[in-house]
């Protein structure tokens, strides 16, 4: 046999060693690093919670998980309960959310595993981080979001979707109703409207998602599936096992790759077609941003991030209006009511002024999304040993979660008639009273309050003031209960079906 084969064949002989060692070690490792988090974990607990949240048993009584903390929550005489086998507690408790987000917030960021679970998808981006990178991008969007200019800009967007694209659609499907039973899912179409929207004011982009087609857009197929996959890395018993199909790139996490390569390679193309045009006289985001940041990977987590919060909070938001509105006839009449006194017949539109003097349809947005929250729960996690207002001990490292859809659930913050849309609690002598934003943290509070959420109020009371005159938007079997599918934000599984009717005016 010749040298060069005998060569040949011994390196082909350590590259196979090599590579056995390799995956013996990754898979030893992760064994190892598995049974470490589920010594962490205690799942011999063998408390009520943590014996029906392993067994899901839970899922015999409630539809949603969501639910079922709502339901314990409620029985808790702190409104704090723990499940032990997560290393999580959750409250929902206004004082003791007062003491997260502001009192003592500085104890509670983001924290690493957040982070790090979000990171391939957020990387740096202002939702993904703590410390002095958190505090410049607030300061710049701050800057940018509460300036006149950008405002109205957001608005003209809008209201260009709404009288182009949003109307003209519902129309179509108002007239194709009159002839067959058809349904439209009205979710979808929000989605499809938000991301328009937010493509446009965050990358001067328009994927077009809400044509008379309704095309498939790679870029919003690709950030969907994204969002989702990120969202399901904190679902898995650990951490280690999609770290580890992470670095094989298998599975969820290959196609979490390929994913995110698309929205890079979108956000980078939009970024050199900047460099090339120019952007100082422009507005959006990128635009704004490219003026005071010089690092390309930077200003992609940047804009990213509020891709993600503008396209889903919204559309969620607005799901869950129509759906409440659908079985709330009376609300529905009082809102059309105002928009006659205020807007005005014939008028597709409503102007930021006019927006500003919609107390009922401001009470009613508000209204929904103590019911339906865009965002259920939100979590931080603790960096040093501590005790809430309510005498819950916190571990240092322990996560802590407070829970807007519980605490919009709880009797002793709302009283009896919690389960009731009643846009009228929010209302002094017809003037809308803004909320405790501690017993309503929707927006989040405190230091890391939304500072978008004037915008997507603007944008949730533009959409309803433009279809609530002039269509019957009624949910089709309204009966059912809703089920949330998995998600960083709360997105019905089957859809929004609904039947449009086109109404004379």
């Amino acid at each position: 046999m010749s040298i060069e084969v005998q060569g040949a064949l011994s390196l082909q002989s350590m590259s196979a060693t090599f590579s056995f060692l390799f995956f013996s070690f990754t898979l030893l490792f992760s064994l190892f690093s598995f049974l470490v988090f589920i010594s962490r974990m205690k799942p011999w607990c063998n408390c009520d919670i943590c014996k029906s949240y392993l067994t899901m048993s839970w899922a015999n009584k409630f539809v949603n998980l969501c639910d079922w903390y709502t339901h314990l929550l409620r029985k808790s005489p702190t409104g704090t309960i723990h499940v032990h086998v997560l290393g999580n507690t959750i409250t929902s408790n206004p004082d003791n959310v007062e003491y997260i987000l502001k009192t003592n917030f500085q104890n509670y960021p983001k924290g690493k595993p957040f982070s790090t679970i979000l990171g391939d998808l957020l990387g740096r981006g202002i939702f993904n981080v703590d410390g002095d990178s958190w505090m410049f991008q607030r300061k710049l969007a701050s800057l940018e979001l509460g300036s006149v200019a950008i405002r109205s800009f957001a608005m003209e967007l809008v209201n260009e979707e709404i009288h182009t694209r949003l109307l003209p659609l519902m129309a179509s499907t108002a007239r194709a109703e009159s002839n067959a039973a058809s349904t439209l899912d009205l979710q979808d179409i929000l989605r499809r409207f938000s991301f328009d929207n937010i493509c446009k004011f965050s990358f001067g982009l328009d994927p077009g998602c809400l044509l008379p087609s309704l095309p498939v857009s790679d870029l919003a197929v690709a950030f969907d599936l994204a969002s989702k996959l990120s969202a399901e890395r904190a679902m898995m018993a650990s951490p280690f096992i999609w770290k580890t199909k992470r670095l094989l790139n298998i599975g969820s996490e290959k196609k979490l790759k390929q994913a995110i390569e698309v929205v890079n390679d979108v956000a980078q193309q939009m970024i050199n077609q900047r460099r090339e045009m120019g952007f100082t006289a422009r507005n959006d985001l990128l635009s704004r941003f490219m003026g005071s940041v010089n690092d390309d990977v930077y200003l992609r987590d940047i804009v990213v991030s509020f891709l993600l919060a503008g396209r889903d909070t919204v559309a969620a938001g607005l799901t869950g209006f129509f759906y409440l509105l659908s079985k709330n006839p009376e609300v529905e009449a009082q809102i059309r009511d105002e928009l006659d006194r205020v807007v005005g017949p014939g008028q597709e539109t409503a102007s930021f002024e006019q927006i500003r003097e919609m107390h009922y349809l401001n009470a009613a947005i508000h209204e929904s999304m103590r019911i339906f929250p865009p965002i259920q729960f939100d979590s931080k996690y603790a960096t040093e040993d501590d005790v809430l207002p309510d005498g819950t001990f916190i571990r240092k490292g322990s996560r802590v979660t407070y829970h807007p859809y519980a605490m919009g659930r709880m009797d002793r913050i709302w009283g009896p008639d919690f389960m009731e849309f009643k846009p009228q609690r929010w209302l002094q002598d017809g003037v809308f009273v803004p909320p405790c934003p501690f017993k309503y943290p929707v927006f989040q509070a405190g230091v890391r309050v939304c500072l978008g959420k004037d915008l997507a109020l603007a944008e949730m009371k533009s959409v309803v003031a433009a279809l609530v005159p002039r269509f019957d938007i009624r949910v089709v079997q309204s009966d059912q209960e809703p089920r949330f599918a998995p998600g960083l934000t709360a997105t019905l599984r089957s859809g929004l079906p609904v039947r449009v009717v086109e109404r004379k005016c």
